[in-house]
């Protein structure tokens, strides 16, 4: 049985540890760690840059299994549009019947966390110890995939998903109620609680081999009698020993017959406790699914609570790029401040190269990363905090975003933010998105200027779509003035008294970031005399 929930052929990328030994680690927290083997190249800058944790944390409400389920799920972008529409399907399913995906995901965590605690120390060494810890963990995945059939039943006709369509199918499919009556009646049967039937034959050195186990006779009542004639007939004085009673001391025969009844049932044993690994994985690979749905039900409801609009994105599956979105917004802004979040609306279809110039603290650097983040969010399925978004699919994401002093660095801030691009050059691909903000402006704007400008046009000429946030007037005016049909400006709105709206509109890169606003609001002291004044 497949989940099929994250894609439309293939499991989610499991923990390696899962794979090879289910039973035990499928399920443990911990080992879900070891899918970030599957994370791109630069998922450390992607999260430093858009302060993706903020929004892992909210994804998890506080679970730890989840945590780690919405960094591997969003950090790995999917770049297939009809990929992305089937996550994106199921994921509408989902907001449309969260207590429905809540239920199903309880029921898998049940069956993981109730098969940790069946016992099993002896099944590791006895035969008998495997098949009767397999009969019990069977028992409880018998009885959690009937409700799952129930759930199945009761509201497919409510899913309208592709991927949910086909796993409701497969569950009432696969569980019917024959189906189930046999699996409990065999579970029965190898309790044994007649005793063990089996056949052998004599090898080398009269040894036991070829063990099989016999299923248990039919009886009724008349042939019943003529074995117990027989029986009489052979156990007699007169007849011949078939039948040999173990003394009730005689350790070593009960020894002896421990270990024949082990050799019959230990291939019964293998198989069952193989049964039971197989469910136990589709359990687990159900929790891990249903777990990035999980994680964005928590999302969705806490931006409801802070009444943040979202939206389900529009793909354009086109060669030229596109963009445009109506009140976006810094989802993780969003999250972190009680304040009211400016939104912002882009037109930037056809754009390969986007300016965002303006006066500083005027919301360039936030805006930035409100695109980034509608990017990801976009690209693993999920809803985008915006009244509207639509943008063609990038392949790979990529972001250069200053970074503070380093006191343990070997060089410069030039040089380290050389080295950073020469990383992501390494990585990027035609029709990548590269996100740039203040980059090189740690040295003279000639000189950044002129650095910023080849590195721009370089990927540019290769297909990718650069978003560049910079004070760098002259790189700024120099592509502005090359008319370049594929570029957009934006510009940081600034009033006339020097407020800041922290909106983005269409404008002229200008000579100046107005520092001097900042320079006036931190040292002009509240009685309005000059810093020179009170120097003097």
């Amino acid at each position: 049985m497949k989940a099929f929930l994250m894609y439309r052929d293939r499991d989610f990328e499991a923990p390696p540890e899962s794979r090879t030994n289910e039973r035990r680690s499928i399920g443990n927290d911990a080992a879900v760690h070891r899918a970030n083997s599957r994370l791109p190249a630069n998922a450390a800058e992607l999260t430093q840059d858009l302060e993706l944790e903020t929004l892992f944390s909210a994804m998890s409400g506080g679970d730890s299994f989840l945590l780690e389920v919405a960094k591997s799920a969003v950090l790995a972008s999917l770049e297939e549009p009809q990929a992305i529409l089937y996550r994106q399907n199921i994921l509408n399913d989902c907001l449309d019947h969260p207590a429905v995906i809540r239920e199903m995901y309880g029921v898998a965590l049940e069956a993981i966390e109730r098969e940790r605690k069946v016992w099993g120390w002896m099944s590791v060494r006895y035969p008998e110890g495997t098949l009767h810890r397999a009969i019990d963990v069977l028992g409880i995945f018998v009885s959690l995939l009937k409700k799952l059939r129930h759930i199945a039943e009761d509201q497919r006709a409510r899913f309208h998903s592709e991927g949910f369509q086909n796993l409701f199918e497969m569950l009432v499919r696969e569980l019917s109620d024959d189906y189930v009556r046999t699996v409990e009646e065999h579970l029965d049967r190898l309790a044994f609680r007649d005793g063990v039937v089996m056949s052998a034959e004599l090898g080398q050195g009269l040894k036991g081999v070829n063990y099989v186990l016999r299923k248990p006779w039919e009886v009724n009542q008349s042939w019943l009698q003529r074995v117990q004639d027989w029986l009489e007939h052979v156990t007699s004085r007169n007849g011949s020993p078939y039948v040999y009673e173990i003394a009730d001391r005689d350790e070593a025969g009960f020894r002896a017959l421990s270990e024949l009844r082990s050799q019959g049932i230990g291939h019964v044993a293998a198989a069952l406790a193989q049964s039971a690994d197989h469910i136990l994985s589709f359990f687990n690979m159900l929790r891990l699914e249903l777990g990035f749905y999980i994680a964005c039900l928590n999302l969705h409801e806490q931006m409801a609570r802070r009444h943040l609009p979202t939206r389900l994105p529009e793909l354009v599956n086109l060669s030229s790029p596109a963009l445009s979105g109506r009140g976006l917004y810094d989802i993780c802004l969003a999250l972190t401040t009680d304040e009211r979040v400016v939104a912002n609306d882009v037109s930037g279809d056809g754009k390969a190269l986007v300016v965002i110039t303006g006066a500083n603290r005027g919301g360039k650097s936030t805006f930035l990363r409100s695109l980034g983040l509608a990017q990801v969010m976009m690209q693993c399925g999920m809803f985008v905090p915006a009244e509207s978004f639509r943008a063609t699919v990038a392949h790979g994401i990529f972001t250069h975003f200053k970074r503070e002093e380093d006191t343990t660095m070997q060089s410069g801030k030039l040089d380290e933010e050389l080295r950073r691009m020469s990383v992501i050059v390494d990585q990027i691909r035609p029709r990548s998105l590269v996100l740039l903000n203040e980059s090189f402006a740690s040295t003279n704007e000639r000189e950044g200027s002129e650095i910023a400008r080849q590195i721009v046009r370089a990927l540019l000429d290769s297909g990718v779509r650069v978003f560049y946030v910079t004070h760098l007037f002259d790189l700024a005016q120099s592509f502005y003035s090359s008319q370049r049909s594929d570029a957009l400006f934006l510009r940081a709105e600034r009033l006339p008294d020097g407020h800041r709206t922290f909106r983005l509109v269409e404008g002229e890169p200008l000579p100046t970031s107005y520092g001097e606003d900042l320079y006036a609001r931190i040292f002009e002291p509240a009685n309005g005399e000059g810093v020179a004044q009170q120097v003097t």
